[in-house]
C-alpha cells in the first residue's frame, strides 16, 4: 500500500519514527534539500579544556545560525594520515563540523567557538557531501563489537558537564565514543504530536557508545557505556532516540515516544495486530479488551 499525507495518512505518520514496527517500506519519495560541498572538519582540544569547551558549546549551538551545525564528541584521535602524528591515539574532546553555508559564513560563525581555549587542531574547509557520509566507514567497518545507550537533553548544566568530563575521558577504545548531537533548529518548528518523534523542545541527542574488534573486550566498552549513561540519565528528558537504543526493556521504548506511544499502540494494532514486525524497538498492539484471542495467547504477543 502507498502510505502519504493523503493516502493511508495513519500509517504515513507512525512509520516516520516507529520504523519497521509497521511494516517493510519498498520505496520511498522525498523532499530534498540541494546540497553539494560543504563546509567540513575537527576541531580538536585537549581533554584538560573539554569542560570550558563544553560549556561554551552550549552557549553557542543554541544561539547558532541553522547551516552553522557540529557535533561535540569525546574520542581517540585515529591512526590516520589526514591528522598529525602526535595526536594518534590520543585521547582527547572535539567538534566535529558540517556547515551548510559559503566558507565565509562558516568562518564568521564558527570562528568564536573554535578559538575557544587551545585548540590541537582545527582544520574546516570544502568537502563533498557524499564524502562526508562515507567518511568514517573504513574505521567503522563491519563485525564489530558494539553497545549503545542514549538520552535527550533540553539543557547541559555545570553538574552534568562535570560528569561528561569524568566518563567521556574514559573512553575505553579507539571506536568508542560519546556525541552529543544538536537537534534544534529546524526540527524545533515542527509539532510534539506531528510526528511520532516527539522530542521537539529537546536541543541535544545523546549517543555513548562502546565499540572494540576484539570481543574480549566486550564487557569493557560495555560497562563503560552503562556507566556513563547512569550517571548523565538524571540530567536528561526522559527517552533516548530509537536507533540508538539496546535492549533496554519497554519502558524504555515507551519513554522514547511519550504520548505519542498509546497512538502508535493504536496503529500497530490496525496494521499489524499479531506483532510480526517484532524484532525492534518494539511497539505492541493496542490492548483490547474485545480481542478474541485468549488472554494468555495477548500477553505472550506482548512478550514477544
Amino acid at each position: 500500500m502507498t502510505a502519504s499525507s493523503k493516502e493511508n495518512s495513519d500509517l504515513f505518520w507512525a512509520v516516520r519514527g516507529g520504523g519497521g514496527n509497521f511494516g517493510v517500506v519498498t520505496s520511498f519519495e522525498f523532499r530534498l534539500h540541494p546540497v553539494s560541498t560543504v563546509q567540513f572538519g575537527p576541531t580538536f582540544w585537549p581533554l584538560e579544556e573539554a569542560a570550558t569547551v563544553l560549556r561554551a558549546y552550549h552557549e553557542f549551538i543554541l544561539k547558532a545560525p541553522e547551516h552553522a551545525e557540529g557535533f561535540f564528541a569525546f574520542l581517540v584521535v585515529p591512526p590516520n594520515p589526514m591528522f598529525p602524528a602526535e595526536l594518534h591515539m590520543k585521547k582527547v574532546c572535539g567538534i566535529v563540523w558540517c556547515c551548510t553555508g559559503t566558507a565565509e559564513e562558516t568562518e564568521k560563525f564558527t570562528r568564536p567557538m573554535r578559538s575557544v581555549g587551545h585548540p590541537l587542531l582545527d582544520h574546516v574547509g570544502p568537502v563533498p557531501f557524499p564524502v562526508v557520509q562515507s567518511l568514517f566507514d573504513p574505521l567503522y567497518r563491519p563485525s564489530l563489537q558494539w553497545y549503545w545507550r542514549a538520552d535527550y537533553f533540553t539543557e547541559l548544566s555545570d553538574e552534568a558537564i562535570a560528569r561528561h568530563v569524568e566518563h567521556g575521558s574514559k573512553v575505553p577504545t579507539l571506536h568508542s565514543t560519546m556525541h552529543l548531537y544538536p537537534v534544534n533548529g529546524v526540527a524545533q518548528r515542527v509539532g510534539r504530536s506531528d510526528t511520532a518523534y516527539s522530542f521537539r523542545e529537546a536541543n541535544f541527542a545523546q549517543v555513548i557508545v562502546g565499540v572494540d574488534p576484539d570481543p574480549a573486550n566486550s564487557q569493557k566498552i560495555t560497562d563503560w557505556c552503562k556507566k556513563y549513561w547512569e550517571a548523565l540519565h538524571p540530567f536528561s528528558a526522559g527517552g533516548g532516540y530509537v536507533n540508538f537504543m539496546m535492549e533496554e526493556g519497554q519502558e524504555r521504548v515507551q519513554a522514547a515516544y511519550r504520548d505519542n506511544y498509546q497512538r502508535l499502540a493504536a496503529i500497530k494494532k490496525k496494521y499489524d495486530p499479531n506483532n510480526f514486525f517484532r524484532v525492534n524497538q518494539n511497539i505492541h498492539p493496542e490492548a483490547d479488551e474485545n480481542d478474541a484471542r485468549p488472554r494468555r495467547v495477548r500477553e505472550l504477543l506482548k512478550v514477544n
